[in-house]
């Protein structure tokens, strides 16, 4: 159960001559290559970031913009983690941006449109997502359909109630002459996004950060987390063994779910308004982050420190197009070839 390591190498057999330290170098690289890979696309950041005119500093390095990509990332970040918990068991989640876009517009109906607090609303929309999560697994797990096709369901019936909800607008205050709130928007989504222990980090970054830290327990030392890694290497043997693959099944996509419906709540305090476009191609984003990392979209191998990783990959990747000018168009081509040359390497690897 590999974590940012993947301890794939095989040891050296008796009699061989020993390896030459270029080799046992390489070696080493191959086996954290997830680390390896954002040491160099950091590098390449900095190579080729401009400069600040007035300070001479290099954009790229600096800590406001260390922090913006943290703070910008969050959402897809909280997508990926769930992501990977789904992707351990050999399976996929196409609707994680649909349902973020379902559960910013049900938060932030709920807190403009009726007056709810913000802590019924937030939980509101983090237990739909989580109800979304739960309906996708038991559709895999109970009916047998192949995670694409339920994933796929899902995501078009999310984005559909989305618009149901909000009437096909964005929910802001004022919006609508019904609306609870008319003035100023909620507090809330100004303290979740503005910066805190000393400016580096800001309240959607520490969601995004605490929730993959538990997911890693969670993943690593529990008894659920084996039972993703044994279903991934091998289903049926996982059954055989005694293992309830369906239960278990069922709690990955739900947990993948909610954390989609966190990052709903971060999405509208970002943006200040609930959008039922919200999180368009973000699946895409957060598929790419755990294979960048380097877990296996065939199961069975990875870990969500690897996410992590891979969330700061696609993260630095897409502020170093950006740096440079590329359009989003060019932009959403460089994360495909990406993913392709990520899975190319996997497979590679495990022939």
């Amino acid at each position: 159960m590999p974590d940012l390591a993947a301890p794939e190498g095989k040891p050296e057999e008796p009699g061989r001559p020993p390896k030459s330290v270029p080799v046992r170098l390489l070696g080493v690289l191959d086996r954290y290559r997830g680390l390896t890979a954002l040491a160099v696309v950091f590098l390449l950041g900095a190579c080729v970031s401009p400069r600040n005119l007035t300070t001479a500093q290099i954009v790229f390095l600096t800590p406001t913009n260390q922090s913006n990509v943290l703070f910008e990332y969050a959402e897809i970040g909280l997508l990926a983690a769930g992501m990977t918990l789904v992707i351990l068991t050999a399976g996929i989640d196409l609707s994680v941006g649909s349902v973020l876009g379902f559960t910013a517009t049900i938060f932030s109906f709920l807190l403009i449109a009726k007056g709810w607090a913000v802590v019924p609303s937030a939980l509101v929309a983090v237990v739909g997502g989580a109800l979304c999560g739960a309906l996708s697994g038991m559709l895999v797990a109970r009916l047998r359909l192949q995670p694409f096709v339920a994933t796929l369901a899902m995501m078009a019936a999310a984005r559909g109630a989305a618009k149901l909800v909000s009437g096909g607008i964005k929910i802001a205050n004022g919006a609508q002459p019904w609306y609870v709130m008319q003035d100023a928007p909620p507090e809330v989504f100004t303290w979740m996004t503005a910066p805190v222990a000393g400016g580096w980090l800001r309240p959607v970054t520490l969601a995004f950060l605490a929730t993959l830290l538990v997911l890693a327990v969670v993943v690593r030392y529990s008894r659920f987390g084996r039972h993703l890694y044994a279903i991934g290497g091998n289903e049926e043997a996982a059954r055989l063994s005694g293992i309830a693959v369906r239960r278990s099944k069922v709690m990955a996509y739900l947990l993948c779910g909610l954390t989609a419906g966190m990052a709903g709540v971060c999405n509208a305090c970002h943006l200040g308004y609930g959008d039922p476009e919200a999180g368009f191609t973000y699946e895409l984003d957060a598929i790419a982050a755990v294979v960048v990392g380097g877990t296996s979209l065939m199961g069975g191998r990875g870990g969500m420190m690897l996410t992590l990783v891979g969330t700061l990959i696609i993260g630095y990747v897409n502020k170093i197009l950006s740096l440079l000018g590329w359009q989003e168009a060019q932009r959403l081509l460089a994360k495909g070839l990406i993913i392709v040359l990520a899975v190319v390497i996997q497979e590679t690897r495990r022939r």
